[in-house]
Formats: C-alpha cells, sequence, structure tokens
C-alpha cells in the first residue's frame, strides 16, 4: 500500500510536468513557482484534514448528515408530487402493485413479490423521478442561501485564503471560490471584471468551472453511490474544495500570468462588484439568485426562482444526456457493426471500441494516481474515467457503483479505486460543458469571446488534470498512517446487491454495444468476454 501512496504523490508531479509541457510560455522567468508549491501544499493540508485528521473526519461525518437530510428534503417534495410509488419512502424499493395473475402467481419478472393480494413489481432507481428534483430543490436552496448572504460569507473566507496563501488575483481568487458551491454562476460573481481579465486569469475562471462540480449536481452522484461509498457527499465537497487550487496550480503552468492583474492588490469589494451591475434606468443595484440577475428580492422570491432555474437545469441535464448517449449509442453500434465482419477486421474491432479507445488515453493519467498494481482493476478504473469526456460524469458515476456492487467473487474495483475514482470524476470536465461554460461567460463579455473561445479546450484540460490531481490526493492518504478504506467510505446502511442500482444505461461497464459484462476486457486480451 505505502508504494501506491508513493505513486499517488509522484503523480501530483508528474501532472504538473505534463502541463508544463504543453504550457504557453516555458520560460523559467513565468514559471509560478509560488502558486504551484503552494497549491500543492494546499491540497495536501486540505487531505490530511479529511483523512487523517479524526476531529476533522467526525466535522466531515456531521456535515454529510446534515446535506443527506437536504437530499431526503429534496424527496419528500418529490413524494408529493409523484407519489411513493415512483419516490420511496427512505429504505424502501419503488413499486408498482398490480393485480395478481391466475393461480396466485408474479408473472412479469423474478423482481415481482406477493404483497397484501398483489404482485408488487420493483421498479428500481427512475433518474428522472429521484435525481433530477433534487437538482431542481438544490437550485433553490442556494438561491436562498445567496439571497441570505450565507453563501457570500463562506466564499469570501475560501476567497481570502486561495489569494493570501498563492498570491492569485483577486477576481480570480473570488471566482474560484464561488466555484465550490456554483458553476458557470462563478464567473457572474465577477462580471464587471472579465472585460479588462488577462489571458491567464480567464483560464483559470474557466478551468474552475471544468474542474469543480456545482452542488446542484451532486445529489445526482449520491445517488448513485451511496450504497457503496455512504460517506461520498462529504468527500465530494472535499473534492470541490481541493479542485480549486489544483486547477490554479495547473492553469498558472499552462496559460502563465506575463501582465499585472486588475485585481492583484486585492479581493473586489461588494461596492465594487455592485458599480457595474446597475440598473441603466433607475439605479436600483442588481444581484443574482440561482445565476440570474435580477433586482433585489426577498428570500422567497429568490428561492422559487432559483427553483425554477433548476427545472431549467434539470431539463438540460436531461436533455444532454439523451442527446450525448444516443450519439455514443450510434457510434458503439458502428464499432459492432465493425466487429461482426470476417476476421482479421471483426477481430480487431472486438477489441478497439469507443470505451476501450478513451480508456487507453487515459490510462496513463490513471496510473499516476496510483489507484492499483493489478492490470485488470487499474484498466477498468481507465474506461469508467475516460465515459466522463463523452457522456459526462452522471453514467461514469453509475458505472463505478455498478461495479463495485458485484459480489466479491467478481469485483474487481477495491475500494481504494472506489474512492480514487469518485475524486477523479468529481468534475465538470467533458465535452458537454464546453459549451456550456464557454458560451456562458462569453454572453457576459461579448468583447472577450476570441479570447475566452480559444481558452475553453485548454481549460477543459485544466479540469481533466485537476480531477486527476485530487485523486491523487486521496491515494496519497489512501492506508497512510493506518487509515483504511473502508472507515474512509463508511460503513454501508445495506448490502450494496439490494441496493436501488440504476438500469440505464447498462448497470455493468462494457465496451461493447452488444453485451453487458460484469468487467471490462483490456485491449491486451483478445479472448475476453466483451
Amino acid at each position: 500500500m505505502i508504494f501506491l501512496n508513493i505513486i499517488s504523490l509522484v503523480g501530483i508531479f508528474g501532472l504538473c510536468a505534463i502541463t508544463w509541457i504543453f504550457s504557453e510560455n516555458r520560460n523559467p522567468k513565468y514559471f509560478p513557482w509560488r502558486v504551484v508549491v503552494m497549491g500543492i501544499l494546499l491540497q495536501l493540508g486540505l487531505g490530511a484534514l479529511v483523512f487523517i485528521t479524526p476531529g476533522t473526519r467526525d466535522v466531515l461525518q456531521v456535515f454529510s448528515n446534515l446535506l443527506n437530510g437536504v437530499f431526503d428534503a429534496a424527496d419528500s417534495g418529490a413524494r408529493f408530487v409523484f407519489g411513493r410509488n415512483l419516490v420511496p419512502v427512505p429504505g424502501q424499493d419503488p413499486f408498482i402493485l398490480s393485480p395478481l395473475a391466475p393461480g396466485g402467481t408474479c408473472t412479469p419478472d423474478s423482481a415481482g413479490e406477493i404483497i397484501s393480494g398483489f404482485c408488487g413489481i420493483r421498479l428500481g432507481y427512475i433518474f428522472a423521478f429521484r435525481a433530477l428534483p433534487a437538482v431542481i430543490f438544490f437550485s433553490g436552496l442556494m438561491a436562498l442561501l445567496y439571497n441570505l448572504g450565507i453563501i457570500q460569507i463562506i466564499t469570501n473566507l475560501f476567497a481570502k485564503v486561495f489569494y493570501n496563501v498563492m498570491r492569485l488575483s483577486g477576481a480570480e481568487s473570488l471566482s474560484g471560490a464561488a466555484n465550490i458551491f456554483v458553476g458557470i454562476e462563478a464567473a457572474i460573481a465577477v462580471k464587471p471584471f472579465l472585460a479588462k481579465m488577462t489571458r491567464s486569469e480567464l483560464c483559470a475562471i474557466l478551468a474552475c468551472c471544468f474542474g469543480t462540480a456545482a452542488s446542484s449536481t451532486l445529489a445526482i452522484y449520491v445517488s448513485f453511490l451511496k450504497p457503496v461509498f455512504p460517506n461520498i457527499l462529504g468527500h465530494l465537497v472535499s473534492a470541490s474544495i481541493m479542485a480549486i487550487p489544483a486547477c490554479f496550480v495547473l492553469s498558472k503552468i499552462l496559460v502563465p500570468e506575463t501582465e499585472v492583474p486588475l485585481t492583484a492588490g486585492g479581493i473586489p469589494s461588494e461596492r465594487e462588484l455592485l458599480e457595474d451591475s446597475k440598473d441603466s434606468d433607475d439605479g436600483v443595484p442588481k444581484e443574482t439568485a440561482a445565476g440570474e440577475p435580477i433586482v433585489r428580492v426577498s428570500p422567497m422570491d429568490a428561492s422559487i426562482l432559483g427553483a425554477l432555474d433548476g427545472v431549467k437545469m434539470a431539463v438540460a441535464i436531461a436533455a444532454v444526456l439523451i442527446l450525448i448517449l444516443g450519439l455514443v449509442y450510434l457510434v458503439n453500434q458502428f464499432f459492432g457493426w465493425l466487429a461482426a465482419l470476417p476476421n482479421p477486421i471483426g477481430g480487431w474491432f472486438q477489441i478497439i471500441t469507443l470505451q476501450n479507445i478513451l480508456g487507453a488515453l487515459f490510462l496513463p493519467l490513471t496510473a499516476l494516481t496510483g489507484v492499483s498494481l493489478n492490470w485488470e482493476e487499474l484498466w477498468q478504473s481507465s474506461v469508467i474515467i475516460g465515459r466522463r469526456l463523452f457522456e459526462t460524469a452522471i453514467p461514469a458515476y453509475q458505472s463505478l457503483a455498478a461495479a463495485a456492487s458485484l459480489p466479491s467473487s467478481e469485483r474487481v474495483i477495491s475500494d481504494r479505486a472506489v474512492l480514487i475514482i469518485s475524486y477523479a470524476l468529481s468534475g465538470f470536465a467533458h465535452l458537454a460543458s464546453v459549451g456550456i461554460f464557454v458560451g456562458g461567460t462569453a454572453a457576459l463579455v461579448p468583447s472577450r469571446r476570441k479570447d475566452i473561445t480559444e481558452l475553453g479546450w485548454k481549460a477543459l484540460f485544466i479540469g481533466t488534470l485537476a480531477t486527476y490531481m485530487i485523486a491523487c490526493v486521496a491515494g496519497v492518504f489512501d492506508g497512510l498512517f493506518g487509515v483504511e478504506t473502508p472507515s474512509i467510505l463508511g460503513a454501508p446502511t445495506s448490502s450494496p446487491t439490494s441496493s436501488p442500482t440504476p438500469t440505464s444505461p447498462s448497470p455493468a461497464v462494457s465496451p461493447s454495444p452488444a453485451q453487458t459484462a460484469p468487467a471490462i476486457p483490456a485491449p491486451a486480451s483478445p479472448s475476453s468476454s466483451i
């Protein structure tokens, strides 16, 4: 285990080296030594607090339990709208009752059982009714907390830490801190300064969008992994915090700061932020509720507006998933058609699939995390992480949960791999986000559209490496000083095999469009089941 910890530690510096190879300016004069050194130390310090400090771990557990209560509240509202058959009470599986077939048996499938004279058909986990309502609730809750000034207090605290420790500009520190809780809305927090920002600042702000996950989407990830990783929520929050310095470290290496930022002297004040956000007619200062500029409103109005924005977000998530997964299905069908051709072409495409291509692409980065020395586990971990690039993190987290739920005799993914992959998947580093973040930021400052468009792909690259960097941090501390993974994951409240595992897309990650297999075949093993 210590050898794997060392690999994870070396991986942090390996990711910095990879970024430097692609840097816009490799002149030693512009290398951000302070940002790199202090940013890495900050990540390791946060990791030590989360993984090996008993008091902090207890606080994290309490915080995780509190947030779980928030998710239960979201389920309560969804249960009233959709009914307990689709959104069951905690501890129960959703089911639909139908009259018994002749002979008193349940005929639909093996999931049916007789309940009070009816046949109860278990529905499993229905994404649209379980995950998307939580996005709506969280969006409204965040808008309410923003209106009450609570989010600003926390954001300013983190912004001061990033500014004082790494000596970043005030605007990028503030925007980065806001990314712990929101997504593209973080750019709105510094909108008055966007037009005059340096390329390095713009790249850092975009990178933080890709490297972190908005709090409103945490519910989706938690819903998949909670049965096998009960403490997942607290770790996702810590991952968002650690990802900010990781994004700053890598972005300043890739696009070094060669100018003097406008806000180099400190964090912008509330007055400065509102100065450029005044209504052109009556001069009434504006603020944002769930990322949308509005005239100052009451807490209830803000929460309602936030919930309505959550509806738009939920619909957008569903639309993107339908589109992306549909396109991936078409690509897989094409590979399946090639695999059905006579040898040697057919034999090659038994191995060359979209998932395997992405798995091979991300394999060196996955190896740097120290996830495992076992080839099969390393390969399966790489394929799961690779899925995020095209399919978003949602199917990837679903696949991780399915792989971790297999019986021990069939399971390839270890507890350490579950932990590291969870951190590696925690950002928005996928193609679908490019349009959202680049388009959204460009809409805020049209005069910088060219720079933002050019930096968007660099920011995606940085966001991907940043999530790998925080995965390395998790790998450094897992098993160190006797801290074993099971205590980090938390004790399962129920057997993973009986949990409501999602059924679509396929519960196990398989690179073959034609079959579903419990494990991912390595490209070096043509005889493996695909």
